[in-house]
């Protein structure tokens, strides 16, 4: 029998296996290994990194590989684990309310906020109830999800008869001979991305009521035995509320929708009436701080929200009513290289609060309350130290500051400070957009093409090195940002409803870069999966004060 060579990258082990060996064989043996080694309850392998592509336990090896087992610890794998998820959810609503409709609309504190549609259902915790002792009885029956290429038009006959209409749409416009289509027991779907083995591996959930619809809660990825820690978040809600009634004006939920808009000449139409609803939302803010009292507007966001744009539309909109506005980057008061934190890889930790010279920030703010003059330092972030080019703040009795920047919202930040002084802005990208009813498009993976852009427009980086950088960016996120979004008095979701068919034209040919010998390679082709079924928009209708000329060039800011 001939015999392949294959890498274990989790040991580092070379071995000589079968050809056409199994990649679930590979992982029996691995997590024996793992057992024998006093690794007494391994978490089970969901998928494998097979020469940087994701795979499934059922792909087989026929040439020479280097393989990575994935768990749910692993960001791939957790994607496994969400799709095996989302899917479980969709085959017990198919099985419990054949004539209801599942629509998961958009992630929400490590889970998904989805509703049951449907005539003559019984009531909310009826529904959850039902639903939720099916996903139960499913994990138990430990059923197999399976992967098959299939031809393109068997796949569409098959879809036929499932109630998803806007997948059916995306397989009826696709351009390619084969498909790869997805199973659960006599459940059909075509989901974005690979599946865990079976439904026995999805062992860490919850299904709950929320609100009118149902939160599906997922595992905490650095503790999966545990449930990823929920709390009620319920500005962040209505941003999603008014982002449903949104997508509903523009008649555009769904990749099939926005398709068929930009298909039939209307892309131009949506640019411009997602620019105005954009505009319109920015002189609600500014009314509002009016209102307050306030002195000074704390904006805030993740990478990539578009948060120093939204600062500059915003003080426009503050001139408008009068005031004399004065703008503050948090970037400016970053300490010295040698005060600043470290990541525990020795890195320095500049998504860190305390990267800030918090000290120096209060003294100028306190400072500025009293009318006084202050010298305004200038970070240089190629020798890494502050320095003063003489730009100097003063405020008069009809100023208002705006500081901006991802700490913003942090009570420590500006602890000197009288509450009452205060405006709290919260921005970011929650994606619009969502592939079909079942398979949402993920803010971070937004929020990440909008940066390979950005990097490669305007630090010359390729979306190799964008992508390394981005989980380091997300853990910053993680801990020193999203605990504070709901301090907001406002939050203002930056996502625009044409920008991934705008960024797709300057991502696609980026991310086509990132080479096979890398593990970013893996997230770069899940980044083209979900770009590739969008039709381009040409970005010359977009508006040089648009969030998007943050990202493309182009913008009548200064930034």
């Amino acid at each position: 029998m001939t015999e392949v060579e294959i890498v274990l990258a989790n040991t580092g082990e070379r071995k000589m296996v079968p050809q056409g060996t199994t990649v679930a064989e590979l992982a029996e043996e691995y997590t024996r290994s793992l057992k024998a080694n006093d690794n007494k309850n391994p978490w089970p392998v969901l998928g494998a990194l097979v020469n940087n592509r994701v795979k499934p336990l059922q792909y087989r090896i026929y040439n020479p590989k280097i393989v990575r087992m994935l768990n749910i610890t692993d960001r791939q794998g957790f994607r496994m684990y969400r799709n095996s998820l989302c899917f479980m959810l969709y085959k017990a609503v198919r099985d419990c309310y054949p004539e209801a409709e599942l629509h998961i609309d958009h992630s929400l504190q490590n889970g998904f906020y989805c509703r049951i549609v449907g005539e003559e259902l019984p009531g909310q915790l009826e529904v959850c109830r039902t639903v939720r002792e099916r996903m139960i009885a499913l994990q138990e029956e430990d059923i197999p999800f399976v992967c098959r290429t299939m031809l393109l038009n068997d796949a569409i006959e098959l879809i036929r008869n499932e109630r998803i209409p806007k997948t059916l749409y995306i397989l009826e416009h696709l351009r390619q001979l084969y498909v790869e289509m997805n199973f659960l027991g006599d459940a059909v779907h075509k989901i974005n991305g690979k599946l865990a083995p079976s439904t026995g591996c999805i062992t860490t959930w919850d299904l709950r009521t929320y609100e009118d619809g149902y939160f599906l809660q997922c595992a905490d990825p650095e503790h999966p035995d545990k449930l990823s820690l929920y709390a009620e978040t319920p500005k962040l809600f209505a941003i999603f509320r008014e982002h449903h009634k949104w997508v509903d004006l523009l008649h555009a939920p769904t990749v099939s929708d926005y398709n068929r808009i930009v298909h039939d000449n209307g892309g131009q139409q949506l640019i411009l009436l997602a620019e105005a609803l954009h505009e319109k939302k920015y002189a609600e803010i500014a009314e509002m701080v009016s209102k307050s009292g306030a002195r000074m507007v704390l904006l805030a966001g993740p990478s990539s929200s578009g948060k120093t744009t939204s600062c500059r539309r915003l003080s426009v909109q503050l001139n408008v009513l009068g005031y004399d506005v004065k703008q503050l980057s948090l970037d400016d008061y970053f300490v010295e290289r040698a005060r600043t934190p470290k990541l525990p890889n020795g890195e320095f930790d500049f998504e860190s609060v305390d990267a800030l010279d918090i000290p120096l920030l209060n003294e100028h703010l306190l400072a500025l309350f009293r009318g006084e003059e202050v010298k305004i330092p200038t970070f240089d972030f190629i020798k890494g130290d502050p320095y003063y080019s003489g730009k100097t703040l003063k405020m008069g009795p009809n100023s208002i500051l705006v500081v901006e920047g991802i700490h913003a919202l942090n009570p420590k930040l500006t602890a000197q400070i009288e509450e009452g002084l205060k405006f709290k802005v919260y921005v970011s990208a929650l994606t619009q957009l969502a592939i079909d009813d079942q398979n949402i498009i993920h803010g971070t993976d937004n929020r990440l093409v909008r940066r390979i852009v950005r990097d490669n427009n305007f630090r010359g980086w390729n979306a190799y090195e964008t992508i390394r950088r981005w989980p380091d960016v997300v853990r910053g996120e993680r801990k020193h940002i999203f605990p504070y979004q709901e301090n907001a008095n406002v939050m203002f979701n930056s996502a625009l409803l044409y920008e991934l068919g705008v960024l797709k034209r300057y991502a696609e040919p980026l991310l086509k870069q990132v080479q096979e010998d890398c593990e970013e390679y893996s997230i770069a082709k899940q980044l083209l999966n979900f770009s590739e079924l969008l039709l381009p928009i040409d970005d010359k209708f977009i508006p040089h004060n648009s969030i998007m000329r943050e990202f493309l060039g182009g913008s009548t800011f200064e930034y």
